[in-house]
């Protein structure tokens, strides 16, 4: 209860009266859009992408691609359909996963650049009912740790990529971190260095114990996310989540093949081979090195990455070898895959470090 009473109390003052902060302007770069780098293949991959049929959270990171991007005026368009799409709870961008509880919350970035960009006010208000939404009404462990869905009382690693990020952004920065410190109790192996994939809590055991590629990118992703907003009153939390970040890359760099890339499930080379970790996690560093809080050591593995990923952009501009959508089970091409790739290509522009 006390929990409960002290997210109650925090969404009152933020979301609630309206009081989200502004946009801080992290995103887009002041560089030019990376379609105006004269790189053919990013067009290519946006195209594809926005062909792609998306659910909530590839709508949010279709538009997170576009933000850091510099393709402001895609973002407020993707930014809009989140809008016309959000149901009357507050999450964003639902058109078929009715019960995901986070992956609404990855539209957020996009809908407060926005609110930002226009002065529309309804994209100040979209935000802070979903932020609301997060803050007062949605599922949880006892300790507070959101679960994924709302049908079942699960944590997924997922989430470390939708809601914290938005979160942190929104103005709740605390939250932000506990959340990420509660996902991380519930579903990092210290031995490992590998997050598993989801947890039953009602159950109290693994749904999926396997350290899945594309979730531990995610969880890498979202906490370099998060690092970049925190206050500089939080010194000490950031400290922390870079340790993180830095434990998760070291632990799939263990499993990283000669190619560059990785399999399905990161220690299992019995499972495919997939593509999008490896943009997830050279992301990561680009933007880590960017920040000054990873070692720039680190960029020739992710310049591995990146020139793996870049083989294998097909001739229509899809990312083969994904885990593909939409059981995400077996190597294809997906909407996140597309996004990273996109995210990536950014990220190496921006960080003027990366050497193909």
């Amino acid at each position: 209860m006390n929990r409960r009473s002290f997210l109650k109390k925090t969404a009152v003052s933020g979301a609630a009266a309206g009081s989200l902060v502004a946009f801080p302007a992290a995103w887009p770069s002041d560089r030019p859009p990376a379609s105006a780098a004269k790189d053919p293949l990013l067009e290519k991959v946006k195209l594809a992408m926005l062909t792609m049929q998306r659910d909530a959270w590839e709508q949010g990171v279709a538009a997170q691609a576009f933000l850091e991007s510099g393709e402001t005026e895609l973002v407020i368009l993707m930014a809009k359909e989140a809008v016309v799409r959000q149901v009357p709870d507050g999450r964003l961008a639902v058109i078929s996963c009715w019960e995901g509880v986070t992956d609404p919350a990855a539209n957020g970035e996009a809908v407060l650049f926005a609110a930002d960009a226009t002065g529309d006010p309804k994209f100040r208000k979209a935000a802070s009912r979903m932020l609301e939404y997060l803050l007062e009404r949605a599922p949880r462990t006892k300790e507070g740790v959101l679960y994924h869905v709302a049908n079942k009382p699960q944590v997924w690693v997922d989430s470390l990529y939708m809601a914290p990020p938005f979160i942190a952004l929104a103005g709740h920065p605390e939250e932000a971190v506990r959340q990420i410190e509660g996902v991380r109790r519930i579903l990092w192996n210290p031995e490992k260095k590998l997050f598993s994939h989801n947890f039953d809590d009602g159950r109290g055991e693994f749904i999926r114990k396997d350290f899945w590629g594309v979730g531990n990118g995610w969880a890498a992703a979202g906490m370099a996310r998060v690092i970049k907003v925190l206050p500089a009153g939080m010194a000490d939390e950031r400290r922390k989540l870079t340790g993180f970040v830095k434990e998760v890359i070291d632990g799939c760099l263990a499993h990283q093949r000669p190619d560059g890339l990785f399999h399905d499930f990161v220690d299992n080379p019995a499972t495919f081979v997939e593509t999008n970790l490896a943009q997830m996690l050279a992301y990561t560093i680009y933007r880590g090195v960017q920040g000054g809080w990873l070692d720039e050591s680190y960029l020739k593995r992710a310049d591995r990455m990146r020139r793996a990923a870049r083989k294998k952009v097909d001739i229509q501009g899809y990312v083969q070898d994904v885990c593909g959508s939409p059981n995400f089970d077996s190597p294809g091409t997906a909407t996140e895959g597309q996004a990273f790739f996109l995210l990536m290509e950014a990220a190496a522009r921006d960080s003027a470090i990366s050497v193909l």
